[in-house]
């Protein structure tokens, strides 16, 4: 049988409150509605969850594979020694008053459940690197001087394998990534499409809409002069979710801003452009857009910098 104080422990103990007891901090700029980034002066970077399953706390260290479960795994993975002594530290706090304990800002109070698949994806992309240089976006003329733009900032990382990641998020936050190398495309297991988009500026007055993020970063190069232009990709033909998330972009643009469809220049980029026309906000004023050289922005980059 479940042993009922191991399993209130592990619903009942908000983690991100009690990961910040024990010094981590919340990095408010990482974390999304479905989970907190939070670091230690040890170099540790846990990521914090709520499994829809359960209703447990659940947590993993992106330093360590070996280290992730529940609060009480987080306890026995920092020393906390034995079933006993765990059960005894989680017994005090939760007998606690919270009002004698963390401040408020160090936490997350709640969380939205995630899926276990959803969780996959979030800890697959937080072990990933950063990405400045990378062979392969090189060789489709995207260098360091692209990649390292504030435009840019956090929306490329690399894995272990050397395939360059494009995170994808929906209303609840990071939902897949576009996985990029070398005679190889594909999308994160377990994930699902949202979409892939730059930083966003207040003066921004132009929205590019392109079929991948590697499209949208090499019209960018092909257009620097265009300083008040954010960008977004689909990754591909649209998801059943992904209109309502095109339709909310739009309508967060400043008024009179431009939405251009820049989507492949080939009958799959048609139909993209007619399915986001149809779903547009009135009066948003949209164009079409396509490279004069190639079927896409970055052959367009390509021919260009003579890569072909």
């Amino acid at each position: 049988m479940p042993d009922l104080e191991l399993e209130q422990f592990k619903t009942g103990v908000n983690l991100s409150e009690f990961a910040a007891s024990r010094g981590y901090v919340l990095d408010r700029r990482e974390s999304s509605r479905n989970s907190a980034v939070m670091r230690h002066t040890d170099g540790d970077k846990i990521v914090i969850a709520k499994n829809e399953a359960t209703g447990d706390w659940i947590y993993f260290s992106v330093r360590d594979d070996r280290d992730n479960g529940t609060v009480i795994d987080f306890l026995q993975n920092r020393g906390g020694g034995s079933l006993g002594k765990v059960r005894q530290v989680l017994r005090a706090w939760m007998g606690s008053p919270r009002s004698a304990g963390v401040q408020l800002h160090a936490f997350v109070q709640d969380l939205l459940p995630v899926s276990r698949d959803r969780a996959g994806v979030m800890q697959a992309w937080e072990r990933a690197k950063g990405c400045f240089s990378l062979p392969y976006l090189t060789s489709r003329g995207i260098g360091p001087d692209i990649l390292t733009l504030p435009r840019f900032a956090g929306r490329v990382r690399v894995d272990q394998r050397n395939n360059a990641l494009f995170p994808h998020y929906d209303n609840d936050g990071l939902c897949g990534f576009e996985m990029k190398n070398k005679g190889f495309t594909g999308f994160a297991p377990g994930g699902s499409k949202g979409l892939w988009f730059s930083q966003a500026l207040t003066t921004d007055r132009q929205l590019v809409l392109t079929e991948s993020a590697i499209d949208a970063i090499s019209y960018q190069v092909l257009h620097p002069d265009e300083l008040w232009s954010r960008y977004m990709s689909t990754g591909g033909e649209l998801s059943p979710k992904q209109p309502a998330l095109l339709r909310a972009a739009m309508e967060k643009l400043p008024a009179g801003a431009l939405v251009l469809l820049a989507f492949d220049n080939d009958e799959g980029g048609e139909k993209i452009a007619a399915e986001v026309k149809a779903i547009a906000p009135a009066g948003r004023e949209l164009r079409r857009v396509v490279p004069d050289v190639g079927k896409d922005w970055n052959d367009m980059l390509k021919t260009r910098l003579g890569l072909t």
